[in-house]
């Protein structure tokens, strides 16, 4: 993905900062998001169609390594409900990567969409990232 590309949809997601969180928000819809309908209609606005859950979106891109994210590759990463799990089933929360050791996402923590630093407490939760190609 070019810098460009990733800087438009970095910059769609954040016209959503503060839009409420709502687990198991239907795609498509605007006035609340729950992670990764958030990520799928971000991406969407820029004619990347994405899956609907963390774990399908897990499987599209490229994977690649925590050391080498750009911004726009998406994180994925488990939750307190899902740590002890295997494989794919781990896998509970998707963010965009910003830049700046920071994400764009919306979660059960903040409550609405809202950039968060990766450390300490996510960095900790990383299951793997993916570059999604456009």
């Amino acid at each position: 993905m070019s810098l460009q590309k990733a800087k438009r949809i970095i910059k769609s997601g954040k016209a959503f900062l503060g839009t409420p969180y709502v687990f198991g928000a239907a795609s498509g819809r605007t006035d609340r998001f729950d992670c990764s309908s958030f990520v799928q209609y971000v991406y969407g606005t820029h004619g990347i169609i994405l899956p609907r859950t963390s774990r399908q979106q897990y499987l599209f891109g490229k994977p690649v390594p925590l050391s080498s994210v750009k911004r726009g590759d998406l994180l994925f990463f488990t939750t307190p409900k899902r740590a002890k799990l295997k494989g794919l089933n781990k896998i509970g929360h998707v963010a965009i990567f910003i830049g700046n050791n920071s994400i764009l996402h919306t979660s059960r923590i903040e409550k609405k969409v809202a950039i968060a630093p990766l450390d300490p407490y996510w960095r900790k939760k990383v299951i793997g990232a993916r570059r999604i190609v456009g």
